[in-house]
């Protein structure tokens, strides 16, 4: 299938053609991970994760290519994996650096964390208490809530992450988490 019919076919929401690209695609992107000290899950959820911003970004009529389907979905994995990295490290280096645990702060911040969660409404509150504070997997999470399957529960947790970035973002200034 040429890049233009995709494209042409993601604008009028098939999402078959989005089927298409992650069976075409998944072990080209999924190897950027693995091959730079990721796990097989960490791959995974990049790979969905550069999906779905190639989506909304061709469903909004945000994307204008210059290059391959496959060459804009490698440089969107390469950059999440990049940022997941850079994450990763800092997260090491504030530990390395002896950061001391204090149990109040942490217990505060889950506590603003869960009353924004609250706000979100039902389904995002359920979504993300599964997900960040139980540890249910995204499958476990579409068979509670009766979603079609595991990535319409990734998809649902990613908008509902981004909404509750953005109430948090709203109410709370960096200070409140970082010190």
């Amino acid at each position: 299938m040429k890049d233009s019919v995709i494209l042409e076919r993601l604008n009028k929401g098939d999402e078959k053609a989005l089927d298409y690209l992650y069976k075409k695609y998944y072990r080209m992107m999924t190897k950027i991970v693995l091959s730079n000290n990721g796990t097989e899950e960490e791959a995974k959820d990049i790979f969905q994760d550069g999906l779905l911003v190639f989506w909304q970004k061709a469903v909004r009529g945000d994307l204008i290519l210059t290059s391959k389907i496959s060459t804009f979905l490698y440089s969107i994995c390469l950059n999440l994996w990049r940022k997941e990295l850079d994450r990763k490290s800092r997260l090491t280096n504030e530990i390395k650096d002896g950061e001391t645990y204090q149990a109040g702060e942490s217990e505060e911040k889950v506590k603003i964390v869960r009353t924004c969660i609250d706000e979100l409404g039902d389904t995002c509150r359920k979504i993300l208490t599964y997900h960040y504070f139980d540890g249910m997997s995204m499958q476990d999470i579409a068979d509670k809530m009766e979603f079609a399957n595991a990535d319409t529960a990734k998809t649902k947790k990613y908008k509902c992450k981004k909404r509750l970035d953005k109430l948090i973002k709203s109410k709370y200034t960096t200070g409140d988490f970082f010190d």
